[in-house]
């Protein structure tokens, strides 16, 4: 089973922030900046969470989005539930 990549996860915010939103580059450190400082709400991060459950037919806690909290940690937490399904 494929591993979600941080474009993948780019992708997805960028759905999930709505049309025009100012999506981050998560280049260099951003990749371990807390969602909400880079302009995410728990709104926003439940929407990335059933994005991330769908495309990779995972379920995620329901506090996946809290317990995620840097792009960083959410690529760990889908990636560790990934490896461990295979």
């Amino acid at each position: 089973m494929p591993l979600i990549t941080l474009d993948d996860l780019k992708d997805m915010l960028t759905k999930a922030g709505g049309e025009g939103a100012d999506v981050p580059s998560l280049d260099g450190d951003a990749v371990d900046t807390p969602f909400t400082d880079l302009g995410y709400d728990s709104l926003a991060m439940l929407e990335v969470t059933s994005m991330v459950e769908l495309a990779y037919d995972i379920s995620l806690e329901d506090d996946a989005a809290q317990t995620a909290a840097t792009p960083r940690e959410m690529l760990d937490l889908v990636n560790g539930l990934l490896n461990a399904a295979a």
